[in-house]
């Protein structure tokens, strides 16, 4: 692989770990559910690669990437669930096979993220993003999900400095969290000072003594993107902005969503 895009190369990284997580379960396995919304295993790897999918067609900008787009705003807009429209696309094929399938996509996928241009503009359901931005937001979306699977099986998830993609996300959101909370957004964003896997310390926005989060990065990426209640991780916030920022905070697209009931996602045990 070209790795002159990072992003592309941690996004195959937590891709193969979240492979290597399923690799050895049954297709029965596949249809447990998990803490997110009753998501089936196969449901949670249908989704994941089919906006794979998208982003990649994207990157070409042509009539796959329209076709798509909108079918998927038809299907959406009629009242069909996410889950029903994705099985349209994978043709409902499940377990192993899908597994597999989603495996040899993300491979060939990261190929093409990390020759492109960074800075390319590409499409989305949204705005428009960069490259950069597209690829960071498959990590993400991919470290999301992930977690459900791993808290399913009871596997204690060892988190790598890759996760920085998702800080970064998570801490650029900010304003997004308050605008699609229609939340009036304070002046400043609290001062962020986290431990990454190894040990780094990572700093983020202007130092303050009275808004701050500091603990562990991979708890803030947690609650970021709502798989963990801010109740349920050890993460110091101190100020009234740092902790209404922690209590809606969510640095994906779409509506407003509420943060998982304390209590509600954590590690089955087994």
């Amino acid at each position: 692989m070209n790795r002159s895009l990072q992003q592309a190369f941690d996004f195959l990284d937590e891709s193969n770990a979240v492979y290597e997580l399923l690799s050895s379960l049954s297709d029965k396995e596949f249809n447990q559910p998990t803490q997110f919304k009753g998501w089936s295993f196969n449901d949670v790897i249908g989704h994941l690669h089919v906006w794979n999918y998208a982003a990649d067609i994207s990157l070409s900008d042509g009539e796959d990437w329209v076709e798509f787009s909108n079918k998927a705003l038809k299907a959406l807009g009629s009242g069909s669930s996410m889950n029903q429209f994705e099985r349209t696309i994978t043709n409902n094929i499940k377990g192993k096979e899908l597994l597999e399938v989603w495996k040899n996509y993300f491979t060939e996928m990261s190929d093409r993220f990390a020759s492109a241009d960074p800075k390319k503009r590409v499409k989305w359901m949204g705005p428009d993003m960069s490259v950069r931005s597209s690829i960071s937001a498959r990590h993400m979306e991919t470290w999301a999900h992930a977690q459900e699977l791993y808290d399913s099986l009871g596997v204690k998830r060892i988190n790598h400095d890759r996760i920085k993609n998702i800080v970064i996300i998570g801490n650029n959101t900010f304003k997004w969290c308050y605008t699609v909370h229609n939340r009036k957004l304070p002046s400043n964003t609290p001062y962020l000072k986290l431990t990454s896997p190894s040990g780094e310390i990572w700093e983020f926005n202007n130092y303050s003594d009275e808004n701050y989060i500091t603990g562990l990065a991979e708890e803030f990426c947690q609650v970021v993107t709502q798989v963990r209640n801010i109740k349920d991780v050890n993460l110091d916030v101190t100020g009234s902005d740092a902790n209404e920022w922690m209590s809606i905070a969510q640095c994906f697209a779409g509506p407003a969503e509420t943060p998982p009931a304390p209590g509600t996602r954590k590690m089955v045990a087994r």
